[in-house]
């Protein structure tokens, strides 16, 4: 597509359309059921060109990361600012239930959690301990919650909203727990570090759950197989691109976030790498992109 002239993209869409428009008319008439198909698998070919995007021409993972991840989370953004937004909904549902019921947090949080807590102690020292183990650990917990996160995309997107509710709820829960015993500093100067990257990272799988669940929802032109897969390919980028997000993260809680070093310290480590996020998924991959007419 990146061969097109302006003119000729134009007539394309127009085609696009008049197409889809003579379908509509052949499906209300059982004589054009042979023409019905023709123009269904012509319109879904259109689709995939049309929608495919344009291919980096930076080949292999490195052109994935640096290009082909970047656009598409540009391109569906408003999939993972809904993720966040039931994230940040989740909270908001944990704060005021915890502060209307002081025994909810250890209902949500255990008892052996809460007593921790209590005894104004930050469970995340035992990390220190074993920190290869843990940051094992950690990160294999965190690709399991954004493989699940996009997987339960399947159900209509109610599981992906479910995980991100449910997520919210409990660190909303750990943030009242936190505060009055007194260790909001250190809680959140804990999650700074690796949060500003696995946060973001598992909101971008759970927009890649809602992609799969608009598919399934709502398949417009194309038979609905035809329309899950389309947003399972864009869907399945999304996810792959967080990984290498979730292994620095998991490092860094693992060998970073619960070391004894100033509390601004890693305040300052945690935006540099929300910032550096930031630029990264804004501006890669707009040179190749700008090249398209």
């Amino acid at each position: 597509m990146s061969r097109f002239s302006h003119q000729e993209l134009r007539e394309l869409a127009l085609l696009y359309r008049q197409t889809a428009a003579d379908l509509s008319s052949a499906r209300e008439h059982r004589a054009d059921a042979q023409l019905a198909t023709y123009l269904n698998q012509l319109l879904g070919r259109a689709h995939n060109l049309i929608y495919s995007g344009t291919k980096p021409r930076t080949r292999g993972v490195v052109g994935f990361y640096t290009t082909t991840f970047p656009q598409i989370f540009r391109e569906t953004w408003r999939y993972t600012f809904a993720a966040t937004a039931v994230f940040a909904a989740g909270s908001l549902v944990g704060m005021a239930l915890a502060l209307a019921d002081p025994t909810f947090p250890r209902f949500v949080l255990g008892g052996e959690m809460m007593d921790t807590i209590e005894r104004r102690v930050m469970w995340t020292h035992g990390i220190l301990a074993v920190k290869p183990l843990a940051s094992s650990a950690i990160t294999t917990n965190n690709l399991s919650v954004s493989f699940a996160a996009f997987a339960m995309g399947v159900t209509a997107g109610l599981g992906t909203a479910w995980m991100m509710l449910l997520n919210g709820v409990l660190i909303g829960v750990i943030g009242v727990a936190c505060f009055r015993a007194g260790l909001s500093l250190s809680l959140w100067s804990f999650v700074a570090p690796h949060g500003s990257l696995e946060l973001p990272a598992i909101f971008i799988a759970g927009g890649a759950g809602f992609i799969l669940g608009r598919g399934l929802l709502d398949p417009g032109m194309l038979p609905r197989r035809e329309a899950l897969a389309a947003a399972g390919a864009r869907a399945i980028r999304l996810l792959l691109g967080v990984i290498p997000l979730l292994l620095i993260a998991g490092a860094i809680e693992g060998f970073v976030s619960p070391v004894a070093i100033a509390p601004a310290t890693k305040f300052t480590i945690g935006a540099a790498l929300f910032t550096l996020l930031v630029i990264y998924l804004v501006r890669a991959g707009r040179t190749t992109a700008a090249r398209v007419p």
